[in-house]
């Protein structure tokens, strides 16, 4: 089988390319054709941690994957990072074992990814100004993949740490002119309220345990995505639920209870404000064009996200398909 370490995967992995793949992806959940259970996990409750499996199969992509992936939120300010994760890839026609590879790039980016799927598919055209909440790898990939599928012209970074944000902000400027990209200016900002004040597009990454995406804070119109996993938290606040048209990856997924379902969408459920109808469309109908997106330009678009496994099949594919062709990775043998 082939071993891909993180390195390696962060070099082979195109965020473009993958945005693209997560199209096909969706639908084959969506239409059936995919099989995407939801994750379980184990806990370990001392260190307000769990570890999780996620295994998955899309035909488009011609993956079967499962992936592992620890949450630890306690890794926060540490040297390692509060998700981590390994993948293993399997012949879909053998079911034998193909690759190993690092998972915790691939979560980062197919996470990102999909969000900006989401903004390609309900975001207005004109969105200029993108809300970053959050400072961790999945601000980094969000900020990378929304500059991708709109034209972002102003990035405003927030935080809880301030100092995070900063520095943040000023390594995207960085990355945006290495780029050689058209100018985008991007600042830290003090609070949230300030990050949302006129975003075209918001994309939440944060661990919160109040809300950071607040309805009184959002400008008509945006494209809010929510990729915040906190067990006694949550990130969007009820008005912004009730209010918007509402998006996910997986009904089934994002209504479970823990480990796979959101409580952004479950506390609002469970206190009468919406039902499980108020779900309008997962991405792969908006994508095969079973459900329609946005209607008018002032209509807030809401995509809560819990990850699903047919995006790591699609990411690892893509990896998987370009180490063989560049005679990246080391083979070693399980007999």
């Amino acid at each position: 089988m082939l071993v891909l370490g993180r390195s390696q995967v962060e070099e082979l992995l195109d965020m473009g390319a993958l945005i693209d793949a997560l199209a096909p992806a969706m639908a084959d959940l969506s239409t059936g054709h995919a099989s995407a259970p939801p994750r379980t996990a184990a806990l370990v409750p001392d260190r307000s941690g769990f570890l999780a499996a996620m295994p998955g199969f899309v035909p488009s992509a011609g993956a079967l994957v499962s992936k592992l992936v620890s949450l630890f939120p306690q890794n926060a300010g540490t040297r390692l990072p509060t998700h981590q994760a390994l993948i293993a890839a399997f012949d879909p026609e053998t079911g034998e074992p193909a690759a190993l590879l690092d998972g915790t790039a691939i979560t980062a980016a197919r996470t990102g990814a999909c969000s900006a799927l989401s903004a390609r598919l309900l975001a207005r055209e004109d969105s200029t100004v993108l809300a970053v909440l959050g400072t961790g790898v999945q601000a980094r990939a969000h900020a990378d993949a929304m500059c991708r599928v709109r034209p972002i012209r102003e990035i405003r970074v927030a935080g809880r740490d301030p100092e995070k944000a900063a520095a943040l902000a000023a390594e995207l400027a960085s990355a945006s002119q290495a780029a050689g990209a058209s100018r985008v200016e991007v600042r830290a900002v003090a609070t949230y309220a300030e990050a949302l004040d006129g975003a075209d597009i918001v994309a939440a990454a944060t661990h919160a345990a109040e809300p950071v995406v607040r309805r009184e804070w959002l400008a008509p119109g945006a494209h809010v995505t929510s990729v915040g996993y906190n067990p006694a938290g949550r990130e969007v606040d009820d008005a912004t639920v009730v209010q918007s048209l509402v998006c996910v990856e997986s009904r089934e997924a994002a209504l479970a209870p823990f480990p796979a379902g959101s409580n952004d969408l479950l506390s609002p459920i469970r206190d009468g404000l919406i039902t499980a109808e108020h779900v309008h469309a997962e991405l792969g109908e908006l994508v095969t064009g079973s459900r329609t997106g946005r209607t008018t330009p002032e209509q807030i678009t809401l995509y809560k996200s819990v990850g699903v496994s047919v995006q790591d099949a699609a990411a690892a594919a893509l990896v998987l398909g370009a180490a063989r062709e560049r005679g990246t990775g080391e083979d070693v043998s399980l007999r």
